[in-house]
Formats: structure tokens, sequence, C-alpha cells
């Protein structure tokens, strides 16, 4: 710790609230208790989540002032007196900071856990490893754990071209899974690149039969990260106990035809990262930096920002406007 400064930058809310009540300044430099990590960090990323914490949308225990954000790439700086495995200087990463009393990631120093930290495999730049850690946990959790996805099965994922999105696709076909998708002209050849057997452009007018053409024998895991949720327009596409993934879409009421989930064996399984327990994050860190060590898994990053302009990396994350920001927001600290 003699190396370590007694204060750091870090971007932080005194109260919940929009993107412009969040302040970057001077807190001390946290101290790692007996199982904790302390990290110097070198890259961190913006995620929709964050924004509902901050906002206060997402009810979680938030001690102000409180760090935003929940991702890191980073190096030890220090380890608590009960921790094994981690010495200072290692490479590392975490996903789940910043909610659940955990202070965030937004600080050139975070605490971690030590059963929330994973080293990162070498050679990975860290502003591409920390534009996945978030989408490729929550794919990860959202097909093996919720949709029990088996060797080829047919994923259907719509709104693909985004940050969960191309997570999906990924993580999909390296089980060996088909995977059509929904997207927008422009994005087409991005989802292909990703491994999508077949990519329909979502404002195409006959866009429901041009999936049921793709998928004759129904869809078994339904993905839809629109947030829309319609349940009754989804049912007719999927195969007798396909799985419907829910993971988006706070206000979304939609019809349930009850009769026919029961009838076809079909579920609904509904999920937030920030529920997942240490087993299915070490389990989706395990995929995952399978996947980084041999570059199997490929981002895009629409924003690189600092630290100092954390509240415009919030804006930009919730903007729905001409200025929205095509792939995920890294921010230096």
């Amino acid at each position: 710790m003699d190396s370590t400064p007694a204060v750091m930058t870090a971007a932080y809310i005194t109260g919940h609230g929009p993107a412009d009540g969040i302040r970057v300044g001077d807190l001390p430099v946290p101290v790692p208790g007996p199982t904790d990590v302390l990290v110097r960090t070198e890259a961190l990323a913006a995620n929709h989540v964050d924004t509902f914490v901050r906002s206060g949308a997402y009810r979680t225990h938030t001690p102000f002032p409180f760090i935003i954000g929940r991702d890191l790439v980073g190096t030890v700086a220090a380890v608590g007196a009960g921790v094994s495995g981690f010495q200072p200087g290692d490479p590392v990463w975490c996903n789940s900071l910043g909610h659940g009393g955990r202070q965030g990631s937004f600080a050139q120093y975070a605490i971690v856990p030590v059963e929330r930290l994973y080293r990162l495999p070498k050679g990975v730049a860290p502003d591409t490893a920390v534009s996945v850690l978030h989408t490729a946990a929550t794919a990860h959790i959202g097909l093996f754990r919720e949709g029990r996805i088996r060797v080829g099965d047919t994923v259907f994922v719509n709104g693909a071209a985004g940050g969960v999105g191309s997570a999906v696709i990924q993580l999909a076909v390296a089980a060996g899974a088909r995977v059509v998708a929904t997207a927008s002209e422009r994005d087409t050849d991005w989802c292909l690149a990703l491994g999508a057997h077949t990519v329909v452009d979502y404002r195409d007018p006959h866009v429901t039969k041009r999936i049921q053409d793709a998928t004759p024998d129904g869809v078994d895991i339904f993905w839809d990260n629109s947030g829309e949720n319609h349940i009754e327009a989804t049912l007719p596409l999927l195969a007798q106990g396909g799985r419907i993934i829910v993971m988006a879409g706070l206000r979304s009421r939609p019809i349930l035809p009850a009769g026919e989930l029961y009838l076809r064996d079909i579920s609904i399984r509904g999920f937030v990262i920030s529920n997942a327990s240490i087993s299915d994050l070490q389990s989706a860190a395990t995929t995952i930096n399978g996947l980084l060590a041999r570059d199997g898994l490929r981002t895009r990053i629409g924003a690189t920002l600092s630290l100092s302009e954390a509240a415009e990396a919030h804006r930009l994350q919730e903007s729905r406007g001409p200025d929205r920001v095509r792939g995920r927001i890294v921010v230096l600290p």
C-alpha cells in the first residue's frame, strides 16, 4: 500500500437522479478488507443498468457518496490479508460492482471482493475486454441458466446488433446453436460476421413470415432485446418446449395467452444479472475468458470518453435520438 495515493479521482452521486447529478472529484482511496482486492483501473464501461442504479429505477443499496459503474479492467494494487491467488501487478477484471452496497468502478481505484475478481487473459486489450464483460455475462446466464441451451437448438435474437444481442449470437453459436436474428439493414453484415445463420431486417413488412421461413421447426430460445415483449405474437414462432428470455422492458405490459404456454410446455424466464450468484458469474467468467483468450469475442466500441466525462457517458447511454451511440461506451480513468 506504500505506493498507493491517499486520494483518487472518482465519478459518484450523492443522491438518485439524472445524469447531470454525477460529480467527478477526489475521494479517499479505499482500503481492502481481509477478502478484498484493491484494483487500479485501466478501462471501464457504461451499461444501461448503471443508469437505472443512478436514477433509482433499479432499487439497490447505494451508500452515498456512491461511485457509479459496474465493469472494470485493471491491475491488482494490493490484496487483503486473507486473499490468495492474486498479487500486485496481476491483470484482472470484474463486472459486478456498483450495486448491492458495493461501490462502483468509475474511479482510479476500486475495491473488488476476491470472489468477484477474475484474471484477464494475456494479450487482451483492456478496452476490448471491458466492452464485452457485462454483455457476455448477461448472454451466458440467459442462454445457459435460463434458456438451457443445447447443441442444435435454434435461437432467435430480436435486436441482435446491440451489445447484448451481439454477445448472444456469439455465445449461442459457440454452444452449437443455429441463430436467426433481426437487425437494421446496415447491421446485417455485422450479425452475419458474428455467426448468425440468417438476419432479417426488422423493418421488413413481412418480418414474421421471414422468421418463420428461417425457423421451420420453430424457435427453441427466443431472446428479445427490444424490451417490447410481445408475448402473444411470439408464441406462434416457438417450438414445443420453447423458452422466452425476458431481460428488458421495465414498463412493458404484454398480453399473456396462458393456455398456449402450458399446452405447449413453453416457459418465460426473466432475469437480471444483478441477481446472479457467485457461481453464475464464475461460470460466465470461465466462458468469457476462454473466448477472449482465443480472440473469440468481437465487439464494437462506439465511444471512448475520459472519467471526467462520466455524466456524458450516461447521457449517451440513455439517448434514443440521432446522437445514439452504435456500440459500447468505454471510459478511461
